[in-house]
């Protein structure tokens, strides 16, 4: 065990709490936006969730998000490889755009390069690639930016950053955003394939500054070195959710853990919260962080995934076929709890104890 104090997010550089608060002055501009259009152009959910939807007319909606791959990168520059980070831009955007009920179809991506090394573009394309097969999309095209003035990484030459916007297709009545969830629907979890593209500065920031380990040593707790369980790719959740949505499965809601953990449950619309019974054992990596970071339970489920990368909402009597269906396609499924009425839509994890308090979770005393 480290003997250095337990770290946050926060210490690590990534303060979420002052990026909210900034960002109003940002949206106070942008929503006014959404007046200039009533009919086809109109956005039809309110900024904030996981992806927006457009009315495109005849009754269908254009579903669209953007996200970037984060600091994952710099891994990705440690190791000195680029093939799977373009993985993570499409998982990113792509599970997204799934969570309002939509079918991804296409995106672009935006590179940002100090320099436009020939093998690292190479590198990133064929991740790019990876990504559009397993989510079943194209990528219609792209920016390259050159930018060495204003961009720096940690490999002279090789900085650079990944973002992309997708786009995919929902009928305007069949958005899902858990506005019906009812008492008693369950929380399915499917696994997720370690760290993914979040938490990514505080994980760098513990392994390898605090703990001195390097990206190239072997971790036998990890069986493989410390930088290929960092740079695993997110897991691509599109075919099996897609599988659900055309098997006509009462989804109730469709939730990508990302940045902020579980608290991502509390996006919700509907004034519900969940309690989760179960939580499978966490992949080791994330046992790493915690034990020689010092970081407590509480910030581990606000920040990381924790082995769980996708949730579904759905009611007891589908819990079954949506389990079934995302083992078809090879991703393990669980039963993890159950939605209650809460108008502080409050998440309880009580294998760990833990109670959401707005932004964060606590420890949840007995009364």
């Amino acid at each position: 065990m480290s003997n250095h104090p337990g770290l946050t997010y926060q210490q690590a550089g990534v303060d979420t709490a002052q990026a909210s608060a900034g960002l109003q002055g940002l949206l106070r501009w942008v929503v006014q936006t959404h007046t200039l259009r009533q009919d086809v152009g109109a956005v039809r959910l309110p900024i904030g969730y996981y992806a927006n939807v457009i009315d495109i007319g005849n009754g269908m909606g254009l579903a669209i998000s953007t996200d970037g791959v984060g600091s994952k990168l710099l891994v990705a520059q440690l190791l000195d490889k680029y093939d799977t980070v373009g993985i993570d831009c499409v998982a990113m955007n792509a599970n997204d755009v799934l969570c309002v009920g939509a079918r991804p179809l296409s995106m672009v991506d935006y590179l940002a390069v100090q320099q436009p090394q020939a093998r690292l573009l190479e590198e990133l394309g064929k991740g790019l690639y990876e990504g559009a097969r397993q989510a079943n999309i194209t990528i219609a095209g792209g920016e390259l930016a050159q930018i060495g003035e204003m961009i720096s990484g940690v490999r002279d030459g090789y900085a650079f950053d990944l973002a992309g916007t997708c786009v995919g297709l929902v009928a305007l009545d069949r958005i899902i955003v858990g506005q019906a969830i009812q008492e008693g629907d369950r929380l399915i979890g499917l696994a997720s394939h370690g760290i993914h593209s979040n938490g990514l500065t505080l994980a760098r920031r513990v392994l390898l500054d605090q703990n001195g380990w390097r990206v190239d040593q072997h971790i036998p707790e990890l069986g493989r070195l410390l930088g290929e369980e960092l740079l695993a790719p997110t897991r691509i959740y599109v075919r099996e959710v897609c599988n659900m949505l055309e098997a006509q499965l009462p989804i109730r809601a469709l939730l990508h853990i990302t940045g902020d953990g579980l608290l991502n449950l509390r996006r919700i619309q509907a004034p519900m919260g969940f309690v989760i019974e179960y939580w499978p054992e966490p992949p080791p990596i994330f046992r790493l962080i915690q034990e020689r970071g010092r970081v407590s339970a509480a910030e581990m489920y606000r920040v990381f995934n924790m082995g769980i990368g996708f949730c579904v909402v759905a009611p007891p009597a589908a819990t079954a076929e949506v389990c079934n269906i995302a083992r078809q396609h090879g991703v393990e499924a669980y039963d993890l709890g159950y939605a209650v009425a809460d108008a502080e839509r409050r998440i309880w994890i009580r294998p760990q104890r833990l109670l959401s308090v707005r932004h964060a979770f606590v420890l949840d005393e007995p009364a």
